[in-house]
């Protein structure tokens, strides 16, 4: 009998073209034997949140250096929940001030991966949180 993959989508949504990191994040997720659907750039709310559902992942990870975080993550939390997908766990990543965490934590995000964080740490998060319900 096969284990089932953890599943994990990675977007980018907005304006905010630059994605490195994203991808970086996405091909070490992959390498740990996870299954990655990376959506690339410039997509809205809807789009990731229908994505997500569609291939029915555990996470949603995001990645921010715009500066749009505090504003995109709730809303993409609220349709998820609209959807009924609120147990779609969500991190993300990028340029965020230290002092958002607990914030954004209250919101719903499980995880964030602040600029320097070893590829093979936000892997282990995601392989060790998937099968968990609470966080």
């Amino acid at each position: 009998m096969t284990e089932k993959k953890t599943r994990v989508l990675i977007s980018k949504l907005g304006l905010d073209g630059h994605d490195r990191g994203a991808k970086l994040v996405a091909h070490a997720l992959k390498e740990a034997g996870i299954k990655v659907f990376y959506q690339g750039i410039r997509h809205t709310i809807n789009e990731v949140v229908d994505k997500a559902i569609q291939e029915q992942v555990e996470f949603i990870g995001m990645s921010f250096l715009a500066g749009d975080h505090m504003t995109i993550v709730p809303k993409v939390i609220n349709e998820l929940k609209q959807k009924q997908a609120g147990n779609i766990k969500i991190f993300i990543g990028g340029i965020i001030l230290k002092e958002q965490i607990p914030e954004l934590k209250s919101m719903g995000v499980q995880q964030v991966f602040l600029p320097g964080t070893p590829l093979k740490e936000i892997a282990d998060y995601v392989k060790t949180h998937a099968a968990k319900q609470d966080l």
